[in-house]
C-alpha cells in the first residue's frame, strides 16, 4: 500500500470517527447544515480513497467528480451553519442563489471528460510508486474558487458583525467557528504541495473542521437544552427565566427575563456571572444561596422603578425559583425561574398586615383583660385582707418574697423549672389567703391568740381558698396557672414531715408551688408583728426558718432561701 493510500484511509477512518462521536452526541436541536456537514465528510473521503485506490481513467474520474460533491457544497453548508448559530437570518431568496450557483460548477464537475468547462484533461501518471493527477483547469474551476473566497468572506463577516454586535451569542463559539477558515485556506494553498506527494489536501482540511464542529456541538448541548426550555416558556409569556452551566457561566435568558432585570440584557453570553456587580445582590445571590443549600430554591425579589413621566415608584414583586439544568439524566447547569407575582403577594402583604393589626388588637383587649382580671383577684385577696386586723400588708410582702426565691431559684439554674411557671407562682402568690373570705369575723378579727377550736376553723382557709379559686379561674384557657393558683391556696400550709394541714401531706406530695409559698409566707409572719406578737429580729428570723429546712420546709430549696435572704432583709429593711 502506498503512501497515498494510506493517507487517504486514515483520514476516511478518522472522518468516519468523527461522525459515529457526533451522533453519540447529536440532539434533535442541532443545527441542521452542521449535521449534514458531519454526515457528508465521510462520503467525500471515501470517494478521495478509492479515487486513489483506483487507477483505471474511467472509474478515477468518475470517483473524481463524486469527491467534488465536499468542494462544492460543504462551504455552502459551512457558510449556512455559522449563520444560524450566529442568529443571522438568511432569506430564502439568497439560498436558492447559492444553491444554484454551487450546483452549477458541480454540473460542470460532472462534464469532466465531455467538456473542458472544469477540467479541460485529466490523466493520472505513474511517477515511481505514487500516482500523480495531471489537471488542466477550465473556467468553472475558476468560477469554483471565486464561490469558495465568497464563502470564506461572508463567514468571516458574520463572525466579526456577531462579536461586534450581540452579546447573546458564546464568544467560544464564534472563536471556533472561525478555526475552519484558516484551516480551510490552507487546504487551498497547500493543495499545490500535497499535488506533488500525489494527495489531495482537502480530506485533512475536511477532518480538521470535523473537529472544531464536534467541539463546538459538545457545547452545544448546553445551548439547546435553554433553547427547549425558551420554546415552553416562552409561550406562558409571563415566565422569565435564565440558564447558566456548572461553572456559573452565562448561558442565556429570554426576553421576558430581561423585561424583569434589565441588567441582563448587557451581559455577555460565557461571562461567569460572579464578575458582574450589577447582579450581586440579585442573580448572583439566588444562585449561590442554590448551590450552597439546594433546598434553599425559593425568593421574593421586589425592585422598585421610577416612572420619569410621573414621578411615581412603581413596585414589582417576583418570585424566583433556582434548579438544576439537566440534559436528559445529566446535570449540566442551572436554571433560574422569575415569574411577575405581584399581585398575589400584594395581597398576601395585604392579608399579613390586616392579620398582624388583628392579632395586635386581640392581644391588646386580651391584656386588658388579663389586668382586669388581676386586678379584680388582687382586689378580692385586698379585701379579705382587710378584715384580718393582724395581717395588713401580708398580701404584698409575701408576693415579693415569692418572687425572691423563684429569682434565685432561676439564677441556679439546677432546679429544671421554666420561665412560665415562675410568672404563674409571682402571679399566683397573692390569692393564697382568698379562703379566710370564708371565715367568721370573731374568729379573723380576734385580738389575740386562737383557741384550739378557733384554729381548727381558721384551718379551714385553705381547702375553702382552693374551691374559691377554682370556681374564679374555672374558664380560664390558662390551666397552668389555675392549677398553680389552686395548689398555692390549697397547700401552703403543708408541712414536708406531714403535719401540716389540710391534708397532712408529705415531701414531694407537695407541690412545688406550695413549698416555696410556705417560705415566704412564715418568713413574713416571723419578721412583722401580729396581734399576739411582736416582729422577730431578721437573725431569729433566719434561724427559725434554718431549724424548720426537712421538717416544715423543703430542705431541697434552703440554698435558695439562703441565697435570697439579703434580699429578703433588704426589703423588709425598707418596710420598717
Amino acid at each position: 500500500m502506498t503512501f497515498q493510500l494510506y493517507y487517504y484511509l486514515g483520514m476516511f477512518v478518522l472522518s468516519f470517527i468523527l461522525t459515529m462521536m457526533y451522533i453519540f452526541l447529536w440532539h434533535k436541536h442541532f443545527e441542521v447544515h452542521m449535521t449534514s456537514i458531519f454526515i457528508m465528510v465521510p462520503i467525500v473521503n471515501m470517494a478521495y480513497l478509492l479515487t486513489y485506490s483506483n487507477h483505471v481513467s474511467e472509474t478515477a474520474v468518475a470517483l473524481l467528480k463524486f469527491s467534488y460533491v465536499g468542494g462544492c457544497f460543504l462551504p455552502w453548508l459551512t457558510t449556512m451553519c455559522i449563520f444560524r448559530m450566529c442568529n443571522i437570518q438568511v432569506s430564502r431568496t439568497v439560498r436558492m442563489i447559492t444553491v444554484l450557483i454551487s450546483s452549477t460548477v458541480f454540473a460542470s464537475v460532472l462534464s469532466i471528460g465531455y467538456s473542458g468547462l472544469f477540467y479541460k484533461s485529466h490523466t493520472m501518471i505513474k511517477t515511481g510508486n505514487i500516482w500523480i493527477q495531471q489537471k488542466e483547469y477550465g473556467p468553472m474551476h475558476t468560477v469554483h474558487y471565486i464561490c469558495m473566497g465568497l464563502y470564506l468572506i461572508a463567514d468571516m463577516a458574520a463572525l466579526i458583525y456577531t462579536y461586534r454586535k450581540k452579546r447573546q451569542v458564546s464568544r467560544r463559539i464564534l472563536f471556533l467557528l472561525f478555526i475552519p477558515i484558516p484551516v480551510t485556506m490552507f487546504g487551498y494553498f497547500a493543495n499545490a504541495w500535497f499535488s506533488k506527494l500525489g494527495c489531495e489536501s482537502m480530506p485533512f482540511s475536511y477532518d480538521m473542521a470535523q473537529i472544531v464542529y464536534l467541539l463546538i456541538a459538545r457545547r452545544m448541548v448546553l445551548y439547546n437544552v435553554s433553547e427547549m426550555v425558551i420554546e415552553s416558556e416562552v409561550q406562558s409569556g409571563d415566565a422569565g427565566f435564565i440558564t447558566f452551566d456548572l461553572k456559573k457561566k452565562f448561558l442565556g435568558s429570554n426576553d421576558t427575563a430581561k423585561t424583569y432585570i434589565p441588567e441582563l440584557s448587557y451581559l455577555t453570553v460565557d461571562k461567569k456571572i460572579s464578575e458582574d456587580e450589577e447582579l450581586q445582590n440579585t442573580v448572583v445571590l439566588w444562585l449561590d444561596r442554590y448551590i450552597e443549600d439546594p433546598k434553599n430554591g425559593n425568593f421574593i425579589y421586589t425592585r422598585k422603578n421610577k416612572n420619569r413621566d410621573t414621578g411615581l415608584v412603581d413596585e414589582k414583586i417576583y418570585t424566583i425559583v433556582v434548579s438544576d439544568l439537566y440534559d436528559g439524566r445529566r446535570k449540566c447547569g442551572f436554571q433560574i425561574f422569575i415569574k411577575d407575582d405581584t399581585r398575589n403577594q400584594k395581597y398576601i402583604r395585604l392579608l399579613d398586615r390586616y392579620n398582624n393589626d388583628l392579632q395586635a388588637e386581640v392581644a391588646a383587649k386580651t391584656q386588658r383583660i388579663i389586668e382586669m382580671h388581676d386586678k379584680l383577684i388582687m382586689s378580692m385577696a385586698t379585701m379579705v385582707e382587710s378584715r384580718d386586723n393582724s395581717t395588713g400588708g401580708h398580701i404584698r410582702r409575701t408576693s415579693q418574697g415569692v418572687r425572691f426565691l423563684m429569682e434565685a431559684i432561676m439564677e441556679d439554674g439546677s432546679l429544671k423549672i421554666s420561665e412560665k411557671f415562675c410568672r404563674n407562682i409571682i402571679k399566683a402568690a397573692p390569692m393564697h389567703d382568698l379562703g379566710k373570705i370564708a371565715v367568721d369575723d370573731a374568729i379573723l378579727k380576734k385580738p389575740g391568740r386562737f383557741t384550739p377550736e378557733e384554729f381548727e376553723k381558721m384551718k379551714a382557709h385553705a381547702a375553702e381558698g382552693a374551691k374559691i379559686v377554682h370556681n374564679i379561674l374555672e374558664n380560664t384557657d390558662d390551666d397552668d396557672f389555675r392549677r398553680i393558683a389552686e395548689n398555692v391556696a390549697h397547700y401552703h400550709h403543708e408541712r414536708v414531715d406531714g403535719s401540716g394541714y389540710p391534708d397532712g401531706l408529705k415531701g414531694n406530695a407537695i407541690p412545688l408551688e406550695a413549698r416555696i409559698m410556705a417560705i415566704a409566707d412564715v418568713y413574713d409572719a416571723l419578721v412583722s408583728k401580729r396581734v399576739y406578737k411582736e416582729k422577730f429580729s431578721f437573725e431569729k428570723a433566719d434561724s427559725i426558718i434554718l431549724e424548720g429546712m426537712g421538717t416544715q420546709f423543703d430542705e431541697n430549696l434552703k440554698k435558695y432561701y439562703i441565697a435570697a435572704r439579703p434580699r429578703f432583709e433588704a426589703f423588709y429593711a425598707q418596710e420598717k
